[in-house]
């Protein structure tokens, strides 16, 4: 059975110009980090757009969604910032309803 989450975060990264290819290519090393978070229940890394890209976790709790705001992939978005893409827009969710994964 899944573990239900109520909590998440919704991040957005718009890449600097000719820099696209190297944020995807930063999503996909993401999500080799975030298997080591046994707390990071959900997570996608995601295209909007040609040059907007984002990642979208969620948790079982607060205490997740923290440890992930100060684990591995935090450190590796502000050491991109500006070399990779702008300044991250990240937001705190909550989560009021899923369908979770079977």
């Amino acid at each position: 059975m899944a573990t239900q989450v109520s909590r998440a975060l919704l991040v957005r990264l718009e890449a600097l110009p000719g820099r696209e290819d190297e944020v995807r290519d930063f999503l996909n090393r993401g999500q080799s980090i975030v298997d080591g978070e046994p707390k990071t229940v959900r997570w996608f890394g995601l295209q909007f757009g040609p040059s907007s890209f984002g990642i979208f976790d969620a948790f079982p709790d607060d205490d997740g969604r923290q440890a992930h705001l100060s684990g591995a992939v935090a450190t590796a978005l502000t050491e991109n910032t500006g070399v990779l893409f702008e300044t991250p827009s990240i937001e705190e969710l909550d989560v009021v309803a899923e369908k979770a994964p079977t």
